[in-house]
């Protein structure tokens, strides 16, 4: 009776299917382009903060391609090549990525009795193809972003593992908010190795009588570099604006300037004054760029609490009623604009930023519509509440009774439709990016239904 592999092991349930077939009589890909719609439809749950695809060229490429263009994410090359042992190039002792770091197998070196040191000519070697591909791939332009995204690294297969290996544990070492393996098939003991090196490893199928890559597919033909720089030019071309469009801007405020980072998406809708504090970068400057991005607003993110250094210095830089005069005078710039005028304004505060966006909002109405705060002493804008009049959302950290008993105080204190709201996880003080998207998120749809 012929049996069927149809797919998969998946975050470590293993297809029965494959057990049972001692041969793949019926491979399940077509090509490199079938296996990565197969995957994308796997991985979608795991692209959710500004999320990039990252490929193992040669073979990766048109895998992740294909997954590039299903999650609407951008498309790049990590480049790792594989140390092979002198003599006998095809057998794998380590990996050297573009970083310039060496990953050795040292069980397989102890095994083979080979040294480091017997491997230093392979090493500059593999170094050399290294940056001849990434100057045919990439030219003169720098290595993406990978701090605080979801990044998706993808190869056509892993028979042991080893580059892979070395991938995951480069893109770590660039503290991503998540760093997904995607494999449409591979060995067992290589799907395992892997899994201490990602947040999550997706693998359509894991045989038992895994041999080669290849057999797992009918079109497995070889890729050149014009096929790789071919389909990157194509995806660079249809991939959607990044954090990394960012421009620096300078507010006038009275005798000082407020510094403040700008990003724009394709079609604007609106513009978001986000208000954070000294330090509050990271996760929350990447989460909010990214959810604000994706909902269509410029967003002008900004610190009110201190302004330009070397400008002068406001002696009420630290009260709540300077800080909102600060992002009032941001959002009526935001909205000047070129590319936003004549759309509305919304404001969000964190932290200190939080009092001193409902104050902005109480002495701007004709140029704030809608307002999002989260954590801080809301209270401090006590005299202000009154004459709030753009639509309010409070979102509150966790359950603790004295932070909720304060945020109902305000609310009932306020002179315009309100909304409370409990954050979940914001208890565990919002440390990853993950969790402050879920902010984000809240944040724009608030001002989507809102503005």
């Amino acid at each position: 009776m012929e049996e069927r592999c149809r797919g998969s092991w998946l975050l470590g349930k293993r297809c029965r299917m494959c057990a049972m077939s001692p041969l793949p009589v019926s491979l399940p890909f077509t090509d490199r382009s079938e296996a990565g719609s197969r995957l994308a439809e796997r991985v979608r749950d795991y692209a959710v903060t500004d999320p990039i695809v990252l490929a193992l060229p040669r073979g990766g490429v048109p895998v992740g391609a294909e997954l590039a263009r299903a999650l609407g994410a951008p498309l790049d090359v990590l480049m790792v090549r594989k140390l092979g042992l002198p003599g006998h190039s095809e057998m794998g002792v380590g990996a050297v990525t573009e970083d310039g770091q060496v990953c050795f197998d040292d069980n397989a070196l102890a095994r083979l009795h080979v040294s480091r040191d017997q491997l230093r000519a392979t090493v500059e070697a593999e170094r050399a193809e290294l940056g001849r591909r990434l100057e045919a791939y990439r030219g003169h332009s720098p290595a993406p972003r990978i701090a605080g995204r979801d990044v998706l690294v993808v190869d056509d297969g892993i028979a042991t593992g080893g580059t892979a290996r070395a991938a995951l544990r480069m893109v770590r070492r660039q503290q991503p908010a998540r760093v997904v393996a995607a494999i449409p098939v591979g060995a067992q003991s290589a799907v395992e190795s892997l899994r201490p090196e990602a947040d999550h490893v997706v693998v359509l199928t894991a045989p038992e009588n895994f041999r080669a890559v290849g057999e797992w597919y009918r079109d497995f033909g070889q890729l050149s570099d014009d096929d790789v720089t071919r389909t990157l030019t194509e995806l660079r071309g249809l991939a959607p604006a990044t954090g990394s469009d960012a421009r620096t801007v300078h507010v006038p405020v009275g005798t000082a300037e407020l510094e403040g980072e700008l990003t724009m998406p394709p079609d604007v809708r609106g513009g978001v004054v986000v208000a954070l504090g000294r330090g509050e970068d990271g996760p929350r400057r990447q989460a909010f760029t990214a959810a604000m991005r994706d909902s269509g607003y410029a967003t002008l993110i900004v610190d009110p609490s201190h302004p330009r250094e070397g400008a002068e210095s406001e002696t009420g830089g630290e009260e709540p009623a300077e800080r909102g005069r600060k992002l009032g005078r941001a959002a009526a710039w935001l909205r000047e604009t070129a590319e936003v005028s004549p759309q509305r304004i919304g404001v969000f505060g964190s932290g200190p930023g939080a009092p001193a966006a409902l104050v902005a909002a109480a002495a701007h109405p004709d140029e704030i519509a809608a307002v999002v705060v989260h954590g801080g002493r809301i209270d401090a804008a006590e005299g202000s509440l009154a004459r709030v009049r753009a639509p309010v959302l409070v979102l509150v950290e966790g359950e603790d009774s004295f932070v909720r008993e304060l945020a109902e105080w305000v609310v009932s204190r306020l002179g315009a439709p309100c909304e409370l709201r409990t954050v979940a996880g914001a208890e565990q003080l919002l440390a990853t990016t993950r969790e402050w998207r879920a902010v984000a998120d809240s944040a724009a749809e608030w001002f989507t239904s809102r503005m």
